[in-house]
């Protein structure tokens, strides 16, 4: 990407998370900088905290230690952790510091189990048994999915010991001290050039080879794509204060041109790419997930299809693995498990597809979802905070995102991109059950701004919609229930925005009906929260607090001119039609009885246990048909598509989208 070097909002000191590290110093080689330092817990951030020009001075000092370009060492850490601490806390995939350092063992060892998010039945069709993820096989019960099977670990999981072993470093100082954790990188940049036989040079041209190998990928295709991001970073440019507030600056060279020759002598393995739908910008391997009977009639993992032919493609749905690269893989090639078409691993964003875009796999717990999406699984935990995702893994997913959003004419927005959390119940029965997945922490507004379509005020004034867009970074709400024990949640930026019943933080959280419990701050419970990107219409205001409705409900959040967690925006509404005093809310959008032919049973049309009152409005993404995918044999020939004549208006009811009748509703553009 060619231009300006990007730039954001000044984000403040480390207040907003845990501090997990000691004071020290580091000295290795010319490098003797002190640790950065981090506020209490708790603490607020300062605006520019003392010598905040540490990190930049790391960068400096490692790369003129190790005879590496500092262009390239920063741009390696920006695609590693856009020059991030996370307060010495491990990435899903054990990486540590600013240059994602990996060390699995450690981090493994001091994980806690993952919580249950979620009792869904992936498929979500009345048609069918439930279908639970514990119907895996023996195998897969017994894989600890944060390990792989084999229980040795991987290159790419262990660079942190290598960086210990040619840095003279503990591997505590390079998890804990960012600026010996930038020494190692710069170590291990070094290292990798010799290997392929070439000299330690100025010009960051010469060192494509040696990024690409830093990239820990064991294939020529997914290092090449890590590569050229990093180089791509280069080119446009960095500047951008990091979580510790540290302001780190990458000059744009525009007019860079890597010499691409030495991957070819790095001794990667080749990786076909044939059977495969991805951009060509990404590195990307056809691992099917099984069609096969096996038994009794049953049969797994996904329906085979023909979108877009048959019927539109019309979301795409964000999900977490909650378990590590190799034991994902695993399980989506047991014919007994449920599927998902691409997985994306976090250490160098190498995707995996698993079922074609034209077939329908079983992963968002909602029939009429199912049939009508692509599913991501992104390498990591919800429950896990501090548990990151890196820039590679973002940017893959976003490149990814946007071809298949072209290829099939999907709108990039929150009412299409869904994440899983946002996916209806299909039936009352099924609301409490549904996951939560991919959770608080995942950053929205990051992910849509490499999407091409960063949140942005769409009108003027207070407006009568508004969207939801807190500062990541310095916005962290406390949730509780992370850990075996399901204590507090480590302190962290999250893009979740709380809902009170009142313009006061004292009073009641807003209650979700259907739930049938108290809401809580529980990282799982979606009762009375709001997440970046969505849209809504506002019911009030009171000083810095701004009210929508929200679940049939008047829902308030703090929304202070000086620290805004939503802009004003345009867009289109429903209310009830004249004459009704509510009308019902539905989790899937099915067609009316007499569309059914005999062959198909009819699926009954089932409300959820929600109303859209009068006098409320709710923000619709627009009308979608009455449609049903018949598809319950493994021969696809008894598959139909039935469509009725109703329409419905999909709309953001909740935490969660929802659908209402066409002819039940008035729609209006506010």
């Amino acid at each position: 990407m060619r231009g300006a070097p990007p730039t954001e909002p000044g984000r403040a000191a480390a207040g907003h998370r845990r501090s997990r590290r000691t004071t020290g110093a580091l000295t290795a080689a010319a490098l003797t900088l002190p640790l950065l330092g981090a506020a209490p817990s708790g603490a607020r951030p300062e605006p520019t905290p003392p010598d905040a020009t540490r990190l930049q001075r790391a960068f400096s000092a490692a790369a003129a230690a190790y005879e590496v370009p500092r262009s390239v060492l920063l741009g390696v850490s920006y695609l590693q952790s856009r020059w991030d601490t996370h307060d010495g806390a491990p990435s899903v995939t054990g990486g540590y510091g600013p240059m994602h350092l990996t060390d699995a063992r450690t981090a493994l060892a001091a994980a806690t189990s993952r919580q249950d998010e979620g009792a869904e039945d992936p498929r979500g069709d009345g048609a069918r048994p439930v279908l639970r993820p514990g119907k895996q096989s023996a195998e897969a019960v017994r894989s600890d999915p944060r390990l792989p099977r084999t229980g040795a670990v991987p290159d790419r999981l262990a660079t942190l010991p290598r960086a210990a072993g040619l840095t003279g470093l503990s591997a505590a100082r390079l998890r804990a001290d960012p600026a010996a954790n930038v020494a190692g990188g710069a170590a291990l940049l070094a290292e990798a050039q010799r290997e392929l036989g070439r000299p330690p040079s100025e010009d960051p041209a010469d060192w494509y080879g040696a990024v690409a190998r830093f990239s820990g990928a064991d294939d020529t295709a997914s290092a090449a794509a890590y590569a050229n991001d990093v180089y791509e970073v280069i080119r446009a440019g960095a500047r951008r204060v990091t979580d510790a507030g540290q302001e780190v600056a990458l000059a744009a060279r525009a007019d860079l041109v890597p010499d691409r020759s030495a991957l070819a002598r790095a001794g990667l393995r080749t990786a076909s790419t044939a059977a495969t739908e991805c951009p060509g910008t990404v590195s990307c391997e056809w691992v099917p997930a099984p069609h096969e009977e096996f038994g009794d009639g049953d049969y797994g993992n996904h329906d085979l299809g023909n979108r877009p032919v048959s019927h539109p493609v019309r979301y795409i749905v964000v999900h977490d693995t909650e378990g590590a690269w190799e034991g994902v893989l695993d399980m989506v090639r047991d014919p007994a498990y449920v599927s998902w078409n691409y997985s994306l691993r976090s250490t160098d964003g190498h995707i995996a597809q698993h079922v074609k875009a034209r077939d329908i796999a079983w992963h968002a717990g909602n029939w009429y979802v199912n049939a009508g999406s692509i599913g991501l699984e992104h390498e990591g935990f919800l429950t896990e905070p501090d548990a990151w995702y890196t820039e590679a893994m973002y940017r893959s997913s976003a490149r990814l995102v946007r071809y298949l959003a072209e290829k099939y004419d999907i709108p990039l927005d929150r009412q299409h991109i869904l994440g899983h959390d946002t996916v209806p119940g299909p039936t009352a029965q099924a609301v409490s059950g549904m996951h939560t997945d991919p959770g608080p922490y995942w950053d929205w507004a990051h992910y849509f701004a490499l999407l091409g379509r960063p949140f942005e005020a769409t009108a003027g004034g207070d407006g009568a919609l508004v969207t939801i867009r807190p500062d990541y970074a310095v916005h962290g709400p406390v949730f509780t229930g992370c850990g075996s024990a399901g204590e507090p949640c480590a302190a962290h930026g999250s893009s979740a925005v709380r809902l009170y019943s009142d313009h006061d933080e004292k009073s009641p959280l807003i209650r979700d009906g259907a739930l049938g419990s108290v809401p809580t701050t529980g990282v799982n419970d979606l009762s009375s929260r709001v997440s970046t990107g969505q849209q809504y219409a506002v019911a009030d205001r009171w000083g810095d607090w701004t009210a929508i409705w929200y679940l049939g409900q008047k829902a308030w959040f703090r929304n202070p001119p000086t620290r805004p967690t939503a802009v004003p925006a345009a867009g289109r509404v429903v209310t009830p039609r004249e004459g009704l005093d509510s009308v019902p809310v539905y989790g899937r959008a099915y067609p009316e009885e007499a569309a059914y032919p005999a062959e198909v049973p009819v699926q009954q049309v089932a409300p959820l246990p929600y109303r859209l009152p009068k006098g409320q409005e709710y923000v619709t993404a627009g009308q979608v048909p009455g449609e049903y995918l018949y598809a319950v044999t493994f021969d696809e020939a008894s598959h139909r598509v039935v469509r009725g004549e109703d329409l419905y208006h999909q709309i953001q009811y909740g935490h969660r989208i929802a659908f209402v009748r066409a002819a039940d509703v008035t729609v209006r553009s506010s």
